[in-house]
């Protein structure tokens, strides 16, 4: 039975733009950018259009420069080969008459060496080698150990900085509705942020306030070229993919979301369960609770929901919006799907990273699987 006053399916104001719903597509990387130059593709931009009916498109994470890059077939935003191959995908949601933000990222220690410009020594904050933490270099490489990253040097900071600032104008040449920064899954920002991961003796360590000192900069150079309302920002407080861990999580991402809150960002998204890895054995409800008492703008809710949960969190007050990954993967038109309660593809996990168009672009929609 189709029930079109879902709690779901109401727009919903995200700083001062409109969404059509409150069915988020979660940002996913999926390795597909073409090579050389990790430059966005017609393919690329069919995908996406096939998802529009999100109420947003957060689109996969994209390197804010040659040194943020992390895997094989990521794409980046800084370039002018790359800004149009975005162009492409915007144009395409734009269409459909949906909104798109760009995930700004930079890997940090999760890259290699052969990744790296000149061969170069990934960064990080400390020396650390993430134990287990792997990546691929090729299609042919498999996956291969993350190796003991160079700490940054102080001097080195603003140039970071820059990095996502340059990121942030590049993506609106693009035509992105706003962008979100990746501060989590264990990349460079996060790695700054958790105590497991940041050994740094200066300004940009030790204390919580110095270990929230470089992503809060980032943040601001963003909002400077956006303004806040545009502005998003992701974090993975309990996750352990990347060999991430933090002392006392509930403090970190509560101080850090009442900093966010002092720069009137328009969202947060929090990964409060994945399957690469957590801490916590199902939702970490003390720190979700230490995020929203400090931050009192729109939280977005991701980590394995079902369409159930989502309309039970959101009408309890747990979340204003919630993001889907995997089920946006092999469900093109999830909304419709949703809305119709309709039977879901399931996903086929073998083809998420690198590939064609298979596993991709592929996936049925409802009008073709009825006729």
């Amino acid at each position: 039975m189709v029930q079109n006053d879902d709690i779901l399916f109401e727009p919903f104001l995200l700083g001062d733009l409109t969404l059509r719903n409150r069915i988020l597509m979660a940002p996913l990387t999926r390795s597909r950018s073409q090579q050389p130059g990790d430059v966005p593709t017609e393919m690329n931009a069919e995908y996406y259009r096939q998802r529009a009916g999100a109420g947003l498109i957060i689109a996969e994470a994209t390197q804010v420069s040659p040194q943020g890059k992390g895997y094989a077939f990521t794409p980046g935003i800084h370039s002018e080969e790359q800004v149009a191959g975005w162009r492409r995908v915007t144009d395409a949601v734009h269409e459909e008459g949906g909104s798109i933000f760009l995930q700004l990222w930079h890997v940090g220690r999760i890259s290699h060496p052969e990744l790296q410009p000149n061969g170069n020594k990934p960064v990080a904050p400390s020396a650390i080698k993430p134990e287990g933490a792997k990546t691929y270099i090729s299609a042919d490489s498999g996956m291969v150990e993350i190796q003991t990253p160079r700490a940054l040097e102080l001097k080195e900071m603003p140039g970071i900085v820059e990095q996502f600032h340059q990121g942030a104008e590049n993506a609106k040449r693009a035509g992105f509705d706003g962008v979100e920064i990746h501060a989590a899954n264990g990349y460079l920002l996060d790695q700054f942020i958790k105590s497991g991961s940041n050994h740094r003796e200066d300004e940009y360590g030790g204390s919580l306030e110095n270990r929230l000192r470089l992503p809060l900069e980032v943040v601001a150079a963003v909002i400077d070229v956006w303004g806040a309302q545009r502005v998003g920002v992701r974090v993975s407080p309990t996750g352990s993919f990347n060999a991430m861990e933090d002392a006392d999580p509930t403090t970190t991402f509560g101080t850090f979301a009442k900093n966010l809150d002092a720069l009137k960002i328009a969202f947060i998204e929090v990964v409060e369960d994945s399957f690469q890895g957590n801490h916590f054995s199902g939702r970490p409800e003390a720190v979700i609770e230490a995020i929203q008492e400090s931050f009192t703008r729109t939280y977005i809710a991701n980590g394995g929901y079902t369409f159930n949960e989502a309309r039970q969190r959101i009408a309890e007050g747990k979340t204003d919006l919630v993001s889907f990954g995997r089920l946006f993967i092999s469900n093109p038109d999830l909304p419709e799907r949703f809305r119709l309660r309709a039977p879901l593809n399931e996903w086929d996990d073998s083809t998420f990273y690198g590939g064609d168009e298979h596993g991709y672009i592929d996936y049925p929609n409802l009008s073709e699987q009825s006729t």
